[in-house]
């Protein structure tokens, strides 16, 4: 009976650049593809997550059919499911591409020994990173704290990756497995159908490649300055493909060196772009090196800081109500689109923990289930970033003023006058502290405030002194 091989899809919805998939087809033996919707999961897709998996899935079927490979899709437990396909089909050999929860790593353990005692082959690769978390090490041979050093003198001295392996070609055999109808696991939002906004995305290989294209001709010049204004398409928008695996971290690499070297695009300005790049590698480092990153402050002083958690403070700060233009901006954009602006990223999470004092793992929890591109690694390492409890982290007192960020990166007004429209009217000295604006500036520009937009539901100096002593009581604890 001939030997069956299986590829197990997981993040790393493309054919490009697969290596798993590379190593799947090189047996020469028919292949199984198979996903599983494994929602047993301690981070389970969220809600936005799962409009871009449904599509990316379908964007990948058609993909897979180019080379007579059949999508076999199943729902359950992944590891028991693996197991049973690899003993109804004679599967001799096993392929996947690593992932670096912690969670998936003790499952991925645990099956890879369950199938070698039977007989399979297995093998894992590394299609998401630069280099794996282990490689990357200081000189007593710990992990990196710090990610100037991390990127520096761990990562960079290293060279530049491999080159991306080639998209496969042919016609491959395959197995007829009984396989889901994609659209019965009802990814898509229908009562309401609140993901109207998400058509701005084109989830899959292709919308990924276009993406790249698209930042590198439009996005990539001026990236150091102008990635900072939300008003501008500096930012490269491939958070999502890259965590959903539709594109890989080496292609992006090549493919932005070769658009430097032919086109006039600064050194400064690609190094900054690889360094944002280099970000995410040092956020699954600090996650495969520190598993309780998701759930624990990762500096355990912060045990002790006196959180507020005042619920509707929190509702205000999800819906954009919190009476302070830019945080209100981002928050609405991020409900509409499934996306947010790294700058306005950072200003809504010190806004959360900082003028809130409403702890880290609730903004967590919101991106999660909201954001396109929710990853473990960057969502963990980025919020207890700006808490000040995590890795390499921003001092705690550096707390981001609103009004400030709004005037210094959205100068003109354009990024809150297209998400807070009730306040466009007003000029633009006022658009970031509409409740300093005279009443006849405010009834010109029709806002009424209480009404049309709310008043600040909290006061900046303030809130910001109430941070600060919260931090001055955890220095007393330690």
């Amino acid at each position: 009976m001939q030997g069956v091989t299986l590829y197990w899809l997981r993040q790393d919805l493309r054919l490009h650049d697969n290596p798993a998939l590379c190593a799947a087809l090189a047996h020469n033996q028919p292949v199984i593809v198979v996903y599983v919707l494994d929602e047993s999961a301690d981070w389970s897709p969220g809600g936005a997550q799962k409009w871009w998996l449904h599509h990316s899935l379908s964007a990948l079927q058609t993909g897979l059919e180019k080379l007579n490979l059949k999508l076999t899709l199943k729902r359950g437990d992944s590891s028991q499911i693996i197991e049973k396909l690899a003993q109804q089909h004679n599967v001799t050999h096993v392929h996947w591409n690593r992932c670096y929860e912690p969670q998936a790593i003790a499952r991925d353990t645990e099956l890879k020994q369950k199938l070698q005692t039977q007989g399979v082959t297995v093998a894992s690769h590394n299609s998401a990173l630069l280099h794996e978390p282990w490689e990357i090490s200081t000189k007593d041979g710990g992990p990196y704290k710090v990610f100037t050093p991390f990127w520096r003198k761990g990562c960079l001295p290293k060279g530049a990756p491999a080159q991306p392996l080639a998209t496969p070609a042919g016609s491959y055999k395959t197995i007829d497995i009984t396989s889901d109808d994609l659209d019965q696991w009802q990814l898509l939002p229908t009562t309401p159908n609140w993901s109207t906004g998400f058509n701005v995305w084109q989830p899959g290989e292709v919308g990924a490649q276009q993406r790249l294209t698209d930042f590198l001709e439009n996005g990539l010049s001026g990236y150091k300055e102008l990635r900072n204004r939300p008003d501008l398409p500096h930012v490269s928008r491939l958070s999502a493909h890259l965590h959903f695996g539709e594109i890989s971290v080496a292609d992006i690499w090549h493919q932005t060196e070769a658009y430097c070297a032919a086109h006039d695009v600064s050194n400064t300005d690609k190094d900054h772009f690889f360094s944002e790049l280099g970000w995410r590698e040092f956020s699954y480092h600090l996650l495969y090196h520190f598993p309780t990153l998701p759930t624990e402050n990762w500096k355990s002083t912060f045990n002790d800081y006196p959180w507020a958690d005042d619920e509707g403070w929190l509702q205000a700060w999800q819906r954009g109500q919190t009476g302070y233009p830019i945080v209100d901006a981002a928050m609405r954009e991020l409900w509409t689109t499934g996306w947010m602006h790294n700058r306005t990223r950072m200003v809504v999470a010190s806004f959360l923990i900082k003028h809130l004092r409403i702890h880290w793992k609730h903004g967590t929890a919101w991106f999660w289930d909201t954001l396109l591109d929710a990853d473990l690694a960057n969502n963990s390492a980025s919020w207890q970033w700006v808490a000040g409890s995590g890795a390499d982290a921003s001092p705690y007192f550096r707390i981001f003023n609103p009004i400030t960020q709004g005037e210094k990166f959205d100068p003109k007004g354009d990024y809150v006058r297209q998400w807070v429209p009730e306040l466009a009217k007003l000029p633009n000295e006022l658009l970031h502290k509409p409740w300093e604006a005279a009443p006849i500036d405010l009834l010109q520009a029709g806002v009424k405030l209480g009404e049309t937009y709310p008043h600040p539901i909290v006061d900046h100096q303030t809130a910001r002194n109430a941070a600060l002593a919260g931090y001055e009581h955890i220095k007393k604890a330690r």
